[in-house]
């Protein structure tokens, strides 16, 4: 903590002015900060559930919020948008962004949060697009080190190295270089592939020319939900054939909110508040009953991974909601083209 000196930033040298500066020591070389690789958008909770549980929740108190971090966090950047109340936050890759977004949320800020995009540059020199890429390292069980390779194969990974670890236990580490742009949402399938036992590390490497085409990520839809509601266990009987399910009974849901992942490509609407009708009249299935499948427990970090880019995350003190973004539907509530 330093007082009486104005326009002092990480990397500057203090020194003495005694002697005109004659015994002063010579300055440290500066540190270089690592530039964002990876921005998303922070905004006002606009759902139809929002204002419930948080205590801000105007766009004013989330700027205040955002700014003030910038005082600490020297690798973040805020910048505000055309839309008044959203701000495109930059940070050194998703986990970097996914700390603040959990640190307001635990201060009791309600916020809507869109999926994570990477930051393309341009080259002065040649004029090619060139976009973040990463050196990452896994070292995981030999019986899974095809599993992980055809993750990284499929998401345009260049292979570096590759072999056994030094240490009793048969570990392969395998080295990868791989785009930003495929390392989102990649831990989460790599920890399922390999039953939890990868132990993933990446690193920054440079800006390289951007790879042409888009970049395999998620290969299934998600269940929305038809309407607005409470969830019944009725309800849950027939959409869990559908897929597996992020809700539970007596949850609140609206339309377009996802309560699940899709058995297939594309998305499905289903009715998670249907209740069974109450008549005198007996069913041939009565005595049937169903099991109610336990639903996936989301966390911050899968539910960033998870929303593609027309899909936005709701979080609250106590919940994440993930939704389709009403800014890119339709009238009608089909996607835009």
């Amino acid at each position: 903590m330093f007082s009486g000196l104005d326009d002092v930033e990480i990397g500057d040298t203090l020194v003495t002015n005694e002697a005109g500066g004659a015994n002063a020591a010579e300055p440290l070389p500066p540190i270089a900060v690592e530039q964002p690789t990876v921005r998303m958008t922070i905004g006002v909770n606009k759902s139809p559930l929002a204002g419930r549980e948080g205590k801000f929740l105007t766009s004013r108190m989330i700027r205040d919020r955002l700014f003030k971090e910038l005082d600490r966090n020297v690798a973040l950047k805020v910048e505000e948008t055309e839309s008044a109340d959203k701000y495109a936050v930059s940070g050194r890759g998703q986990l970097h962004l996914t700390v603040l977004i959990e640190t307001m949320r635990r201060e009791g800020f309600e916020m809507e949060v869109g999926p994570p995009v990477v930051i393309y540059k341009e080259n002065e020199e040649t004029g090619v697009l060139e976009e973040p890429f990463e050196m990452v390292e896994v070292r995981v069980p030999e019986e899974y080190s095809g599993s992980v390779i055809d993750l990284f194969n499929t998401r345009n990974g260049e292979l570096q190295d590759m072999g056994l670890d030094d240490g009793g236990e048969a570990m392969s580490v395998i080295k990868y270089l791989m785009p930003t742009r495929g390392m989102l949402g990649l831990r989460s399938e790599m920890l399922t592939a390999t039953r939890g036992t990868a132990i993933i590390d990446a690193v920054f490497d440079s800006y390289r020319e951007k790879i042409k085409g888009d970049i395999q990520s998620r290969d299934k839809g998600s269940l929305l939900a038809f309407e607005d509601g409470v969830i019944t266990s009725f309800g849950l009987e027939n959409a869990q054939d559908r897929g597996k399910l992020f809700v539970k009974a007596g949850d609140e849901t609206y339309k377009n909110m996802i309560v699940g992942i899709h058995q297939r490509p594309g998305d499905l609407a289903v009715n998670v508040c249907k209740t069974k009708q109450l008549t005198n009249m007996r069913s041939a299935t009565k005595g049937i009953t169903v099991g109610i499948t336990a639903p996936i427990d989301m966390s911050l970090d899968a539910c960033v991974e998870y929303i593609a880019s027309d899909e936005i995350l709701e979080c609250t003190p106590t919940k994440f909601r993930m939704a389709k973004n009403p800014d890119m539907m339709g009238k009608n509530g089909k996607k835009k083209n």
